[in-house]
């Protein structure tokens, strides 16, 4: 018998449900929305990047897993892979990126007076830039190039960067590969 909270509930407690929702209410997310909210999408997303997901099926099948411990791990809607896509493809995606730059403000100002041991005279960022395959159909912004016989293009995600002092990144940028280059063009959040 299931007692007490899980360990996700006790992770996603941490994080600011009021500003989550000025986030939904800003861009009208749940509008038209009858049983899976927002933040129930949120929670799927979160899980998904916890555990190391790698699919609707796969965030699915590890939910229904868990069927009876989604409630008291804060899920609130019918868990299925079609109502996550419909979700992933509808919604606007500036809820997420609000909350996201709502969260790096919060841990900016959390570790601004920290010591990281580095005695910089000038601010310097440390980048992480990673290639992602994404599907062309899906992500027609993705066309670095085509690798045949199968519809995917590798598309550029370039990391958080971060001031070499801190653990908190400054803002995220995702953007197009040039093939000739692998240099992004940025559609960038700040």
């Amino acid at each position: 018998m299931h007692q007490g909270q899980t360990v996700f509930s006790q992770l996603m407690e941490f994080l600011p449900r009021h500003t989550f929702r000025q986030c939904v209410n800003r861009y009208q997310g749940n509008y038209r929305m009858r049983s899976f909210s927002c933040y129930d999408q949120f929670l799927c997303m979160a899980f998904a990047q916890l555990t190391s997901r790698e699919s609707l099926r796969d965030i699915e099948c590890c939910l229904r897993a868990l069927e009876e411990k989604l409630y008291h791990a804060g899920f609130r809607g019918n868990i299925s892979r079609s109502t996550l896509a419909d979700a992933n493809e509808s919604r606007d995606w500036r809820i997420y990126a609000d909350f996201a730059q709502q969260l790096i403000h919060e841990a900016r100002s959390l570790y601004l007076k920290e010591d990281f041991g580095l005695q910089l005279t000038e601010t310097v960022y440390a980048l992480d830039s990673s290639t992602i395959d994404l599907c062309l159909s899906l992500f027609p912004w993705a066309r670095a190039r085509l690798i045949s016989a199968c519809r995917c293009s590798p598309g550029h995600v370039s990391g958080p960067p971060r001031p070499a002092s801190s653990y908190t990144p400054c803002w995220i940028c995702a953007g197009v590969s040039q093939p000739s280059s692998r240099s992004p063009r940025p559609s960038c959040t700040t």
